[in-house]
């Protein structure tokens, strides 16, 4: 990491992150998105005047405000508006809908919730409506707007908790993840140093902003001062003009997102897909060796690969200078400052980029060990180099795309369909998702078998978020199971249909 960025990443908070980046260079650009480009001076001056204007509305320093919101240049205006004065934010996932969105709002006790209105063919006011939010207001192009001169000075710790990130785990419902300004400011700086990105990069963030990958980048942008172009729906090819149009230097997501590239990479053999590009890089679900050499080879790019979680937003990065082997077989190497031990084949980490626990102080209780260790679930191992090796998940969660998805809640609705007479889900390896939803259904006695359309029209009718549902169904006259506890054996699950 550069002296200027190693300076700007001892900011106590986002908000003065922004400050100091604004102040270094007000003229240059941060944001792309279309035909519209933000400066670091702008991102600034716009975000006082919207923290002005929520201020008018009621919001406080310490005030709860979810959103749920595209990936948009007013969605990171309204982010860093809150961040300057000093609310609670929850960012929700656009593609969840009521169950979840209902959950959210009622553990967080958000008393306002910013809504893209229409959006996509869905109604996200009316969903609102129907889950009781409070102070409802839309912020897909406009913003409310005041005078920066009515408002209390910007927050100065760092350390109290001001995001609520979900995030599913294991178990039914979300869990909400308590993080502060200097947590996010660890992952993001953990983030940069492993890429060594420079002002002359030109980066591009195609998920959702609401992930915590959001601020992880958002970070990295104010710590080296280069910009990012926004992706508020993202397919390929249709995205592709936009990666030329700005010469983007460095790109990624997730495994899927690897694949999508080199998919399309393939369509054209001998040209390079994006002639400026020399990066990709991500995480959040696993990494098969072959799809990484296939993407170096045939991209004529890097891959650097990581290890993060809603938890901890960045945990370890491969690095362009590691070796090739490493790049492909490991998760990278953790920074300066996070603390990685394994016990009994487990990961636990301990460090500022840890998140301060869950809203719920029992989650919290169990989730760390006794010397403030975050017990992540996660099996794995060290090699000599540093490098971590994850082996397996102890936690039954599938990760597709870089989302986790629980397979107890889509068991749970499952288990009553008359057509169901027991049900194990899980995640098989997917070389476009990183993993695929694969419902294993034990035959109930007198029905017919259910087909994989029905079970989904099932699910979907009971709200099941759509990037949860189920997309292979096998129907087998008994499940596996042990033989003391008649417990479903989903490894031979996983072997039999993996």
């Amino acid at each position: 990491m550069n002296e200027t960025a190693h300076a700007l990443g001892a900011a106590a908070t986002l908000w003065e992150l922004v400050d100091r980046r604004a102040a270094l260079t007000p003229h240059r650009p941060v944001l792309l998105q279309g035909e519209r480009r933000l400066t670091f001076g702008e991102l600034r001056g716009h975000s006082e005047r919207t923290a002005a204007g929520l201020y008018a509305m009621g919001v406080r320093p310490g005030t709860v405000v979810a959103w749920q919101l595209p990936t948009r240049i007013e969605t990171v205006l309204l982010t860093v508006a809150l961040a300057r004065l000093g609310a609670v934010q929850s960012p929700v996932i656009p593609f969840y809908r009521d169950r979840e969105v209902g959950f959210a709002l009622r553990e967080s006790k958000a008393a306002y919730f910013a809504v893209p209105g229409e959006w996509r063919g869905f109604d996200f006011t009316s969903m609102a409506e129907r889950a009781g939010a409070r102070g409802v207001f839309e912020a897909y192009d406009a913003l409310p707007v005041g005078d920066p001169s009515t408002m209390p000075p910007p927050p100065a710790c760092g350390t109290d908790v001001r995001w609520i990130y979900w995030t599913s785990g294991t178990t039914s419902d979300p869990k909400g993840v308590l993080h502060t300004d200097r947590s996010l400011i660890a992952g993001g700086s953990c983030l940069a140093h492993a890429l060594h990105l420079s002002e002359d990069d030109i980066g591009s963030i195609a998920f959702p902003f609401a992930h915590i990958g959001g601020p992880d980048y958002l970070v990295m942008l104010l710590l080296y001062g280069f910009p990012a172009v926004l992706f508020e729906k993202f397919t390929l090819p249709d995205a592709l003009d936009e990666y030329r149009r700005h010469g983007v230097t460095t790109a990624g997501g997730s495994t899927a997102f690897y694949s999508m590239f080199l998919a399309e990479q393939r369509k054209r053999p001998g040209r390079r897909l994006i002639p400026t590009l020399r990066l990709l890089a991500g995480g959040g679900a696993p990494k098969p060796p072959e799809l990484h050499h296939a993407v170096v080879r045939e991209m004529g790019c890097t891959l650097t690969h990581g290890y993060g979680m809603t938890e901890v937003p960045m945990i370890t990065m491969g690095s362009p200078d590691d070796t090739e082997d490493d790049l492909a077989r490991t998760e990278g190497r953790p920074p300066a400052g996070m603390e990685v031990r394994i016990v009994d084949g487990e990961v636990r980490l301990r460090g500022e980029a840890v998140c301060k626990g869950y809203l719920d102080p029992a989650a919290t209780a169990a989730a760390f060990d006794a010397d403030g260790f975050l017990i992540t679930g996660d099996l794995g191992h060290l090699t000599d180099s540093g490098h971590l090796v994850l082996t397996g998940r102890a936690k039954d969660v599938i990760i597709r795309k870089g989302e986790n998805i629980s397979a107890k809640e889509i068991e749970d609705l499952l288990h009553g369909h008359p057509g169901v007479g027991d049900v194990a889900v899980v995640g098989l390896p997917d070389d476009e998702r990183g993993e695929r939803v694969c419902a294993v259904v034990e035959r109930a006695a007198d029905a017919a078998d259910p087909t994989l359309t029905a079970l989904t029209e099932y699910l979907r009718a009971r709200g099941l978020a759509v990037h949860k549902l189920p997309e292979q169904l096998e129907v087998v006259d008994v499940l596996p199971r042990n033989e003391t506890l008649r417990k479903v054996l989903k490894y031979k699950l996983r072997e039999r249909y993996g």
